[in-house]
């Protein structure tokens, strides 16, 4: 594995990249796979890579990575069915 990196590293000077934008690959592809391996949950991803959920957040919005939007929990579309039933 060290040999792979080093072998990155080598590429990413030779191709022109600066540090910051090396860094911003890598963390944007890391945070991609692992949302990939963990099907889109967040608390999960964020264990595997060692940071805070809140982080992760921030970073998917730094990346402008698409986060899902949330679903109402159940139990408050069943209440207003069972109110809109009673009426």
């Amino acid at each position: 594995m060290r040999h792979t990196f080093d072998d990155l590293a080598d590429h990413l000077i030779k191709g022109g990249f600066f540090l910051e934008e090396a860094v911003e690959i890598l963390e944007k592809t890391l945070i991609i796979r692992t949302l990939e391996r963990t099907s889109g949950n967040r608390s999960s991803a964020s264990k595997l890579l060692g940071i805070h959920r809140n982080t992760l957040q921030r970073k998917m919005l730094d990346f402008k990575l698409d986060t899902p939007k949330r679903k109402p929990p159940q139990r408050v579309e069943k209440a207003r069915s069972r109110a809109a039933s009673a009426s």
